[in-house]
């Protein structure tokens, strides 16, 4: 779903704090699957956020509930006995609200790292200026490195403020970028530019170290 942004959060080795904590799940080929935005790209209509506990207020031992906003506007908790229906009613299938405490990312603990350097890049090769909420990061910094220096940051570590992250590897995207975050338009050139020239990657994934918060205009080092 759209998400929200966050002056400051709190991470741990699981990643940030209330991130992919819930989810959906529809039942694929018999089994349960994670619904993202590859199947169901009407997701982006939704907005999911943590109204009562902003930016580091979310524990990411103990995250409240989400609230879900509609795309009417309406707002919805995430407990809301009728949420599930109109959730399905809006996307087409039915879905189960499953909550996880160890989350629930495409790679398990971890964080997306991306750089502003390389968003200016990767926007100038296309000409256009690009939307950050395309790629779906959780760390966006800046930092005396040139652009697409952070696909070879493999086995490094970040400070960010007080948290230390370990850089993994870098992230082969997938269709999800390729949606317009309000429109939900597919713009299929992104994804082809990116497999051409950059081996279909953009940012790096990394592992928070330990506890820590990170806060919106903290110094950034590459150790």
């Amino acid at each position: 779903m759209g998400g929200e942004p966050a002056g400051a959060v709190r991470v741990d080795g699981r990643g940030v704090g209330g991130d992919r904590t819930y989810a959906l799940y529809d039942v694929h080929r018999g089994a349960p699957r994670r619904l993202t935005v590859r199947q169901v790209p009407r997701l982006l209509r939704w907005r999911a956020a943590y109204p009562g506990a902003p930016d580091d207020a979310v524990d990411p031992g103990d995250p409240p509930r989400p609230t879900l906003t509609a795309p009417d506007g309406s707002v919805h908790a995430w407990d809301d006995a009728g949420l599930p229906g109109l959730l399905a009613a809006d996307l087409g299938r039915p879905v189960e609200l499953r909550g996880d405490l160890r989350g629930q990312q495409d790679l398990a603990d971890s964080v997306l790292v991306t750089t502003q350097a390389t968003l200016d890049a990767l926007g100038a090769e296309l000409g256009v200026a690009l939307d950050l909420r395309r790629f779906r990061t959780n760390l966006h910094v800046t930092l005396d490195a040139p652009a697409w220096a952070e696909h070879g940051w493999r086995g490094r570590r970040m400070r960010v403020g007080e948290a230390e992250l370990e850089l993994l590897h870098p992230c082969e995207r997938c269709v999800i970028p390729t949606r317009d975050p309000d429109t939900q338009a597919k713009w299929a050139g992104l994804l082809r530019h990116l497999s051409r020239e950059h081996a279909q990657l953009f940012g790096i994934n990394a592992r928070p170290l330990g506890p820590a918060t990170i806060r919106a205009g903290d110094r950034v080092e590459l150790l």
